[in-house]
């Protein structure tokens, strides 16, 4: 369609950086009056149901990403606390999911991207996810935009890769060669008791940031470097997490893209491209357990 190739062209020439940062600083200001209305705004037009939420009214927030990133009410969502499975880590939308193969994820009908380039381009870190399985989450601007644990584990390093901020929505998706492997991210690996798991929080447009539970925002940086950061798989400094719990947010909505190793989990048979999911209902089940890496400390 032509509307949708005008869209797209100007998702090529916007300027996305600037754009995203301009409305990320209105996101963070405690404008009072005006952010109030602006989350009324919001509430209205995509129809956010606020019975979910802890802080029901517009003006519990002093802020508009108070308000993005607003915490769930007690019991609204429960998570499946079987050992043998793994749990939803978002509300949001199956975008694709399956198996990784010859190091390259499905995006949409006729694009592939690499998992090398997903993971910040180092082969090493991209090494332990060959021949598994991935799965991508699309999050509305509906939707809670938490991110939590699908399983338990510990983080063992964290990189920010730099990059463009394209939206994520189907449209993009679907006419946007490399998208997750082009725009700017945080990729998050972990040892689990069942394997090696990594969880990319993709960026877009006017995402403000992407915060971690354990460092905080971790966008926008300056420049245009990779960062890398090691963590220990015990003693001082080690991150350990339970599946449900908080491990980020995004300031301004996004895409998870979770990759597992090979032999690891195999995806509930009943969802796939289009499920609606929902933090903590069944998501996969472990194959079989293997030995937690025992890789040396950072």
């Amino acid at each position: 369609m032509v509307l949708d190739k005008i869209k797209i062209g100007l998702q090529y020439a916007m300027p996305k950086h600037a754009l995203s940062r301009l409305v990320g600083k209105f996101a963070a200001a405690e404008a009072g009056w005006f952010t109030t209305q602006a989350i009324k705004y919001f509430i209205k037009a995509y129809d956010i149901n606020m019975d979910e939420a802890k802080l029901k009214r517009p003006q519990d927030f002093a802020t508009f990403n108070d308000f993005f990133t607003r915490e769930l009410e007690d019991g609204v969502r429960t998570i499946d606390d079987n050992a043998s499975t793994l749990c939803y880590p978002v509300d949001g939308k199956i975008s694709q999911q399956g198996d990784i193969s010859q190091g390259q994820l499905i995006q949409a009908k006729g694009f592939k991207y690499s998992l090398q380039t997903l993971l910040g381009g180092d082969e090493t870190t991209a090494a332990p996810f060959q021949d598994g399985k991935f799965s991508c989450i699309y999050l509305a601007p509906t939707d809670y935009h938490r991110i939590h644990m699908p399983m338990d584990a510990t983080l063992r390093e964290m990189i920010y890769v730099p990059g463009d901020l394209f939206s994520v929505n189907p449209l993009t998706a679907n006419n946007v060669p490399n998208l997750f492997a082009r725009n700017e991210r945080v990729v998050t690996v972990f040892d689990t008791a069942a394997g090696p798991m990594a969880m990319v929080l993709v960026g877009a447009t006017i995402v403000a940031s992407i915060e971690t539970v354990w460092a905080g925002t971790i966008t926008p940086p300056a420049g245009k470097d990779v960062f890398r950061w090691h963590y220990p798989a015990s003693g001082p400094g080690s991150i350990h997490l339970k599946k449900g719990d908080e491990m980020g947010r995004f300031k301004l909505g996004s895409t998870v893209v979770s990759t597992f190793g090979p032999g690891m989990i195999e995806f509930n048979e009943t969802a796939g491209p289009g499920t609606v999911t929902r933090l903590g209902k069944h998501y996969a089940d472990v194959v079989a357990s293997q030995p937690e890496i025992d890789a040396e400390e950072s």
